[in-house]
Formats: C-alpha cells, sequence, structure tokens
C-alpha cells in the first residue's frame, strides 16, 4: 500500500431504501481506497452493488436512496453530508463521471462543442473563447476526426464509438482528480469497446487521474486497473492487486467468476458456472450472503457474515481463511 494519502476513502459505506414493507439494505459495510493515479475495478453480477456504489460517491442515489451509514472523504474531505448546491461543485470539478449510454448523458439539444464549453466554463477559471480551444484539444485526443468542424455537431449525428468518446471528454475537460466510468463500453461492439478502454487507460496516466472502473467484465479488469473489488450482494467479497486477484483468487465467488471466462490458450469442453442467482435485496440469506450458491461452505458460513481478512496475496470476505473456522472444520471431519 502506498503511504501517500488516498484520494478518496470509503468507509463502512451503508444505502437504505426504505419500502412499505421495511427498508431494503443494497450495500452493507462497504470500504476501500483509491490512491492518486489509481485504476480501481469493482466488478460482479448484476445487483451486486458496483453502480450503486459509484452514485453514492457521485451524489446521485435515486430517491428513496439515502446513505445510511460509512462516510465518503475525498483528499481527506468528508463529502457525503455536504448540501446539495455544494456537491454540485464537487461533480464535474473533482470527480468526473461516465455512464453507460452516451445518449443519456449527452443534451440532444446542445452541441458537443456547448457542451465542453459550459463545462469549463463552469468549473475552470477561463473565457468561451479559450473553452472551444480546449473543446477542440479534448475532442482531438479522445480520437474524433476533423474535430474543428465536428465541435458544432449533435450528439445524433455521431455513431456510439464516437458518441462515447466525447462522454470521455467530457468528464475529463474539467480536469477532475477521480473519474467514475459506470460500465463505459457497455453499449459499443468488441472493437470500440477495446479502444475506448485503451483510451481510458492511457489519458487516465497522462493526467494522473484516478479511476473507479465498474464492470461486469474481468477481462476489463485485467487489462486496465491496478487493483480489483468483487462484490456480491451490496458487499466486498474480495480485494487485492488485480494480477493477484486473478491468477490466485481467493473467494468462491472470484474462483467462480475467473473460471467463467474462456481461455485463450487452450480449449474447453464445458465452461464453468456459478450455480444459481444473486438474491434480492428482501432476500439476502443469513451469515455469507454467497452460502447457498458456494461449493464449499460450512456449517458457520450459514449463520455468521464474515468480514474482510488476509486470504494470501488478497483480502476476502470468506470463513475459509479464519483460524477458528479452520479449526472447526478439522474437528467436523475427525468426528464423522
Amino acid at each position: 500500500m502506498s503511504n501517500t494519502q488516498p484520494l478518496l476513502e470509503v468507509r463502512n459505506l451503508r444505502v437504505e431504501f426504505p419500502t412499505r414493507r421495511g427498508t431494503l439494505v443494497a450495500l452493507d459495510d462497504v470500504s476501500f481506497e483509491i490512491q492518486p493515479g489509481e485504476v480501481l475495478g469493482v466488478v460482479g453480477e448484476s445487483g451486486a452493488g458496483k453502480s450503486m456504489t459509484g452514485a453514492a460517491i457521485i451524489g446521485l442515489l435515486e430517491p428513496p436512496g439515502r446513505i445510511a451509514g460509512g462516510q465518503i472523504l475525498l483528499n481527506g474531505r468528508r463529502i457525503d453530508n455536504l448540501p446539495y448546491k455544494e456537491m454540485r461543485t464537487v461533480r464535474g470539478r473533482e470527480i468526473g463521471a461516465i455512464f453507460q449510454d452516451p445518449l443519456t448523458t449527452l443534451n440532444p439539444l446542445y452541441t458537443v462543442g456547448r457542451q465542453l464549453v459550459e463545462t469549463m466554463t463552469t468549473h475552470l477559471p477561463i473565457g468561451p473563447g479559450e473553452a472551444r480551444k480546449k473543446a477542440i484539444e479534448w475532442l482531438e485526443l479522445v480520437g474524433i476526426p476533423a474535430a474543428a468542424q465536428r465541435i458544432d455537431s449533435y450528439p445524433h449525428e455521431f455513431s456510439g464509438g464516437m458518441r462515447q468518446r466525447v462522454v470521455i471528454a467530457l468528464a475529463l475537460c474539467a480536469e477532475p482528480k477521480l473519474i467514475v466510468a459506470d460500465e463505459p463500453t457497455t453499449a459499443l461492439d468488441v472493437s470500440i469497446q477495446a479502444q475506448v478502454i485503451a483510451l481510458l487507460k492511457t489519458l487516465a496516466r497522462e493526467k494522473g487521474t484516478s479511476m473507479m472502473l465498474v464492470t461486469h467484465d474481468m477481462g476489463v479488469i485485467a487489462e486496465t486497473a491496478d487493483r480489483v473489488a468483487v462484490m456480491y450482494a451490496g458487499r466486498i467479497a474480495e480485494i487485492g492487486a488485480v494480477r493477484q486477484v486473478v491468477k490466485h483468487p481467493s473467494h468462491p465467488y472470484t474462483i467462480g467468476l475467473m473460471g467463467s471466462i474462456p481461455p485463450i490458450t487452450h480449449r474447453l469442453e464445458r465452461m464453468q458456472q456459478i450455480e444459481g442467482s444473486m438474491p434480492r435485496l428482501s432476500a439476502i440469506p443469513r451469515g455469507c450472503a454467497y452460502n447457498p450458491r458456494c461449493p464449499q461452505v460450512f456449517a458457520r458460513c450459514r449463520e455468521e457474515r464474515p468480514e474482510l481478512t488476509p486470504a494470501g496475496e488478497t483480502r476476502a470476505s470468506c470463513w475459509l481463511y479464519d483460524a477458528e473456522s479452520e479449526q472447526q472444520v478439522l474437528r467436523a471431519g475427525a468426528h464423522a
């Protein structure tokens, strides 16, 4: 771990959704850090809590969702309790966002140039003329051909891949310290996905920008991230350096995710799969949330919820790496 102060600290984050039938817990005790210039991948199945974590950090939780516990700190400053107007100045200037669908991110009534110029003049001490010059530079930087002519085009005049490049420029043009990229390539075909991910990685390195990359694709994580957090049912199942998590996964859920990726070095007769599905928020099981699907489940998993603990080179929320559990399993085997 770096000795420098983390850019982003998420401490014991809890997000709740009050309903008529009770309170649903979408995120429960989520903690992680992102260092300056670091790319943290956040991966898991749909419903794991990845996008919810990003929305909480940006301050864009949809009502009645609310942060019910924990803290979010940016450069040591707490931001989860900021008033709405003050948080608006944080978004764009200090935290940029890239969402799944560029058509919902870009305003269809404004040219892409106007949107870039307004973003920069709002958050940076520059006038419209200088902002327009910088907007053209940003469009060129993200790979928009003939940027000086296309700056006055509307979003619908761009292809899906080009629109997503515009969204990346929009997220970066105010020079934020952190980018939250929520499934930024989901709507794109495979070849364009690779180009956009490579572009994001390059820009993050060149600008020294930190990034939280939310995706369901472990392949993207392996190519892009420095560290990875694997989420399941609103909690972190495993977190560590991406090389360690990919090559030597510790949590049974991470092992299942890695086993579902087809290898390129040899042929498999049959792909592995994780039985069952992610539990609904109203039906998260007692103990470890993964226990109904886990091939290594034992009694303690069904009764007690594990905390993140050292597991080899990573940290995993699993009783397999608890000394007391190991002794219980050994005693059970001896009496069998």
